[in-house]
């Protein structure tokens, strides 16, 4: 009885373990999620399967594929340089930014666009997220089958490690260079020039 316990426990606590490691994969994918364009992560998310036929590829599937990371992957870097405000008609308007402001700026009456010149930490968040869509892209189920089947089965463990410790380093990156900007595909719950503006009263 007492050897039928321990063996029953240990294989409860294996099966226990698995779930762990799996539920804080899928975390730390989400957590990297979060940092990236909502569009462009559900435009992966929903044409890659597709484009890779569920990871059974051809050539033309694998060509597909790539021309889906590189367009996904330009959208993230594109995505950094662009901010929104409520223009003088009410309306959210989104433009690029420059070195003067924000373009093009329509209805931009009483809107100081000063405050949305690009930044240093713009290009440092900006290679930090074609890094976070490169890992969540080239480790994703789907991607690994099309382009490098063996990697699955061999490098079990660098699949549950490297997006958690991208996401532990694009934190503490994030901290350095915080980002008010609310862009095509993020949030937009305030302007950034009215986040600049109480973060220096």
């Amino acid at each position: 009885m007492g050897d039928k316990n321990k063996s029953s426990t240990s294989i409860i606590s294996t099966q226990n373990a698995n779930p762990s490691i799996y539920s804080k994969t899928f975390s730390s994918l989400g957590d990297l999620i979060k940092l990236l364009p909502t569009g462009t992560v559900f435009l992966f998310q929903f044409l890659n399967p597709i484009l890779t036929n569920t990871g059974h590829c051809n050539t033309l599937n694998k060509y597909l594929s790539s021309a889906l990371l590189i367009i996904c992957g330009f959208s993230c870097l594109f995505s950094t340089f662009t901010d929104s405000y409520t223009g003088s008609d009410g309306q959210r308007h989104y433009g690029i930014v420059t070195a003067t402001g924000l373009y093009p700026s329509p209805a931009s009456n009483g809107v100081n666009l000063s405050a949305y010149k690009v930044r240093v930490g713009d290009f440092v968040q900006a290679l930090l997220s074609v890094v976070i869509f490169a890992v969540l892209g080239l480790l994703d189920t789907n991607t690994v089958r099309c382009f490098y089947p063996k990697f699955e089965s061999s490098e079990k463990l660098m699949v549950q490690v490297v997006p958690a410790v991208v996401g532990v380093v694009a934190s503490a990156v994030f901290v350095v260079f915080p980002s008010n900007r609310h862009g095509i595909g993020y949030s937009t719950s305030t302007d950034s020039n009215q986040s600049s503006l109480s973060s220096h009263a």
